[in-house]
């Protein structure tokens, strides 16, 4: 998910996919990826030159391949897994929904995952923002980024397959573009990024079928999910304007939007669902794993490979995700598949990464 995504080497996001995954948290380079942060869930990041690698002290030759090589397997061996869990994020709320109310699913989500970063916070003995004026803005990033599209995504995947929502998930970079226009003044797309918009937009209407349609899909669920992503993008747009600097480390911004989050889900879902009857383990499994792994664990993963491989890298996964979620839902959950819904995301991450090239001059 969750997740995934924009710029959040300038701002935080959450790891939290979504985005997905999730996606997407506001002071992490991901959407994070929660998204998100993204969290997430999330989504991409702008390109950016990638740090070299400090040189390592002389060493015989065979260690010194040895140790390149193992490297070079372990950032590989955490970018996929990071994939695969964002991707997965969409089954697991797919599966969650058997049992659950979807707020119900995105709460336990919330649960899990602040559990994962609070303790890793405590492990590390950071301090979490003290500022009042820090902890309003990560209430309103929160909604954005986990509340709002978190629930979106669970209610969508009532009436349309997993996989769709995450094709949909993928169009994050497409409304980040387009926000940061309207509320960042100094980004100025090329012609390159408006033609990347232009053409992700293609895409959508391929995968939903728009000229028979939308291939019997249900419209209602199909707008929550593109709901969902619009909601990361102007949710990184206001992080990047309000917390930007804000002093903090990315963890420490990132576990206090994730409680925040899970407050408000606590004081909202009570009302608009009632106790489940049952609790199986399939369903219960599928939500522990969505919050501990697609918000928890995908985030300090991701925080790592940014940290470690520079932003380029942390936004190549966004890509990973639609492929993923529609492998899963295919393979595991056996949801039919038509040529458009390849197709049109393959045209949506054509569309996203062209969103993301910047002149050589930015880079």
């Amino acid at each position: 998910m969750s997740a995934p995504a924009e710029s959040r080497d300038r701002a935080a996001v959450p790891s939290v996919p979504a985005g997905p995954a999730e996606p997407a948290a506001a002071a992490g380079p991901a959407t994070p990826v929660e998204p998100a942060v993204p969290a997430v869930p999330v989504p991409a990041v702008p390109v950016a030159a990638v740090a070299a690698e400090p040189v390592a002290p002389a060493a015989p030759a065979a260690a010194s391949v040895s140790s390149a090589v193992l490297r070079i397997v372990d950032w590989r061996i955490r970018f996929a897994a990071l994939g695969l869990v964002w991707g997965f994020s969409f089954l697991f709320m797919k599966v969650g929904n058997e049992a659950f109310a979807p707020l119900q699913v995105t709460l336990g989500r919330m649960v899990f995952g602040t559990a994962v970063l609070a303790t890793a916070v405590a492990v590390k003995r950071e301090r979490l923002p003290r500022s009042r004026r820090t902890w309003l803005h990560l209430m309103v990033a929160a909604f954005l980024l986990n509340s709002l599209p978190f629930t979106l995504f669970a209610t969508a995947e009532q009436t349309i397959p997993s996989m769709l929502a995450g094709i949909c998930n993928a169009a994050t970079p497409l409304f980040s573009m387009l926000v940061s226009v309207i509320a960042l003044s100094e980004d100025r797309p090329s012609r390159q990024r408006i033609a990347g918009v232009g053409i992700g937009f293609i895409g959508v209407l391929t995968v939903l079928g728009a000229w028979q349609g939308f291939s019997g899909e249900d419209p209602k669920g199909t707008a929550m999910a593109l709901t969902a992503a619009l909601s990361y993008a102007v949710g990184w747009a206001y992080v990047r304007r309000t917390l930007s600097g804000s002093g903090s480390s990315n963890l420490a911004m990132s576990t206090g939007q994730l409680s925040l989050g899970t407050l408000q889900l606590l004081l909202v879902t009570p009302f608009f669902t009632s106790m489940p009857t049952t609790f199986p383990a399939k369903s219960v499994l599928s939500v522990l794993a969505l919050g501990a792994l697609g918000t928890g664990v995908a985030f300090l993963i991701q925080y790592g490979l940014v940290a470690e491989k520079g932003p380029t890298i942390g936004a190549m996964v966004t890509y990973l995700i639609p492929i993923v979620a529609t492998a899963a839902g295919v393979l595991l959950l056996g949801e039919s598949l038509s040529w458009n819904e390849p197709v049109g995301a393959v045209v949506i991450l054509v569309g996203a990464a062209l969103t993301q090239r910047r002149p050589r001059s930015a880079m």
